[in-house]
């Protein structure tokens, strides 16, 4: 198996697009667009995202006591976008307020989930992060969809 081949059948799993923001204890803001975010358990409410070792973001998560997953609208494409890019102050121009921790929160997410670092564990080339969540807020937009490299709506 290539890892083209591998990516190829990754594709057909039809995901939600998240942008997950953090604020290290230094005060630095940071975020990524992930769709390696999923729940884990009801009780306690824990959620996971995996984090590429080789991410520009993560010395900041890793300097950091928690982070908030956006769970993005389907009008946010451009957040998507712009949270995937390498490097740059990605929340110039972002309307945002902040949460817990002072984490930003994005303005018009479909939902966030602000959480504590609960735990991390090696997983191959990324760590898994393992949130505590701590509070909800939840819109009633559609969602943004991800499937076979590009976006779709419901």
């Amino acid at each position: 198996m290539s890892p083209e081949q591998f990516k190829a059948a990754l594709s057909r799993w039809a995901t939600g697009v998240t942008v997950i923001t953090t604020r290290s204890r230094a005060g630095e803001l940071a975020g990524l667009t992930a769709s390696s975010f999923s729940s884990l358990s009801l009780d306690p409410p824990l959620v996971l995202f995996c984090l590429a070792h080789s991410s520009t973001t993560k010395p900041s998560f890793d300097a950091a006591d928690g982070f908030a997953v956006n769970i993005l609208s389907e009008g946010q494409k451009e957040l998507s976008g712009r949270f995937a890019q390498l490097g740059g102050d990605k929340f110039q121009g972002v309307a945002w307020r902040p949460g817990l921790r002072g984490i930003p929160l994005l303005d018009h997410a479909l939902a966030t989930l602000e959480c504590r670092i609960a735990q991390v564990h090696p997983g191959g080339d990324h760590s898994i992060v393992v949130g505590a969540v701590e509070q909800i807020h939840c819109g009633d937009e559609k969602p943004l969809v991800y499937y076979r490299g590009a976006y779709h709506a419901l």
